[in-house]
């Protein structure tokens, strides 16, 4: 495995409140998806709030329908196989459901050194490069991905 790991943030906008009705499906998945997460080949880390989750954390103080997700991944492959073949696709698929339609880029991925924890500031940092300056190896998207910088690049 290399040294460095990936790491992943997904900011949404909520149609309702997470303790709404509307939400309910999406609230209720959390501990299944999230354990399975945990279990899976390649996951590292996930952030968390006061719970086993991140539904408490903001990352828009002044607008409490925002939803934060971010986790870390030996891999860009260990990450999709985790949301695209696994059951988290089924919530992907059902995203708008809960969330609203994005409008500008709500995930972004970055090399992190192994054993790094993104803050939650650090996520929010690259997610805002990413819509300002499009994919770079600072911030990039699954289709336009960056190689981890070498043991070289990362120490110049």
């Amino acid at each position: 495995m290399t040294a460095d790991h990936l790491a992943q943030v997904n900011v949404g906008r909520l149609l309702a409140p997470v303790d709404d009705p509307r939400i309910d499906d999406f609230r209720g998945a959390l501990d299944t998806i999230n354990a399975l997460a945990d279990a899976q080949l390649g996951f590292v880390w996930r952030l968390k709030g006061d719970g086993d989750n991140a539904t408490d954390l903001r990352p828009d103080a002044t607008d409490d329908l925002q939803a934060i997700n971010a986790s870390v991944w030996q891999s860009p492959e260990h990450l999709a196989a985790f949301v695209y073949r696994s059951e988290h696709r089924d919530f992907v698929r059902r995203r708008l459901e809960w969330f609203e339609e994005a409008t500008q880029p709500i995930l972004a991925l970055w090399w992190v050194p192994a054993g790094h924890q993104p803050s939650l500031a650090e996520c929010l940092e690259r997610l805002a490069h990413l819509r300002a300056n499009g994919p770079t190896p600072h911030a990039f998207t699954f289709r336009q991905r960056f190689e981890a910088p070498t043991a070289k690049e990362a120490a110049a």
